[in-house]
């Protein structure tokens, strides 16, 4: 468009010069017109052809009406005076995070939203998205190139504020947070395709909770840690006593068994069988009036 309006302003400039006064301008009015002929003609041919990189449509403006017809990758033939508005199509990232120099925006960008207990919780999002290409001269007509900070943004921020406040704080850290995640997914995912978004993936990043409730959830998580200890340690002290139950038990059975099954002619026989094992041992055999032998070692 530059170079044809450089070439119109050389043909002004050969008008101008054959109406000079100047003999010399007037001599070359003929060579400045079809010079500024051939800038025009140049221009227009340039003008004419506009190349679309990948992962990206063109947006066609004229005067201020924009066409629904979008240009493809690669080169496009087009009209000279049109204005073409790149659009990127591929998967975008907007992250909203309370770490410095993390997020998009500078600063802290964490999403700070009431629970359903009246708790504040701090929550840090990924947002995967991407321009549906066929809404994209939609997407100019009626937002503008800057989508990101007119859509992307405060809808994911509000959608996340008006689905938390039915949930607890803790649930929302811990057992409620998948299902708060496909809730806000689903949500944010038919605002986004109404207005010429794709929405495809929500990532809930980090959720912050309070520090007295992480204090009492700490306390908790101890106190739990410490009666199971103390039921493991009951049910060792347990299972010993029953082992030294059993074992008593025992003791008692063998006893039963030893006093009222050994007799005197048992207790004869294991003493000469202890006796004669012995080869070094010299034994007199005496009565004790009970019938039962009494040894005399002789050494």
């Amino acid at each position: 468009m530059t170079v044809i309006v450089v070439g119109i302003i050389i043909i002004i400039i050969g008008f101008v010069a054959a109406k000079s006064d100047e003999p010399m301008l007037r001599r070359y009015r003929s060579m400045i017109k079809t010079a500024g002929v051939i800038v025009i003609l140049i221009g227009m041919s340039i003008a004419c052809v506009v190349q679309v990189e990948p992962g990206q449509v063109g947006v066609q403006k004229l005067f201020g009406k924009v066409n629904s017809n979008i240009l493809e990758s690669g080169l496009n033939i087009i009209n000279p005076l049109v204005q073409v508005v790149m659009f990127d199509v591929r998967t975008e990232n907007y992250t909203m995070s309370g770490v410095q120099d993390e997020g998009a925006k500078q600063g802290d960008d964490a999403i700070r939203v009431l629970t359903a207990d009246g708790l504040e919780v701090v929550i840090d999002l990924t947002v995967l998205y991407k321009v549906i290409p066929t809404e994209a001269p939609r997407i100019l007509r009626e937002v503008g190139i800057d989508y990101r900070n007119v859509l992307v943004r405060p809808i994911c921020r509000t959608k996340i504020r008006d689905n938390a406040v039915y949930y607890d704080a803790v649930a929302l850290y811990s057992t409620k947070r998948d299902e708060f995640q496909s809730k806000i997914f689903a949500t944010i995912e038919s605002n986004f395709k109404n207005r010429g978004l794709l929405l495809e993936q929500l990532l809930v990043r980090n959720i912050t909770l309070p520090a007295s409730v992480k204090a009492s959830i700490e306390s908790k998580i101890n106190a739990e840690q410490d009666a199971q200890k103390m039921t493991f340690v009951l049910q060792k002290e347990t299972q010993e006593a029953q082992r030294k139950r059993v074992e008593a038990q025992g003791i008692a059975d063998y006893q039963k068994i030893l006093s009222t099954g050994l007799s005197d002619k048992l207790l004869q026989y294991e003493m000469i069988k202890a006796i004669t094992n012995s080869p070094n041992a010299k034994l007199i055999f005496m009565t004790n009036g009970k019938n039962l032998p009494m040894m005399v070692d002789s050494k």
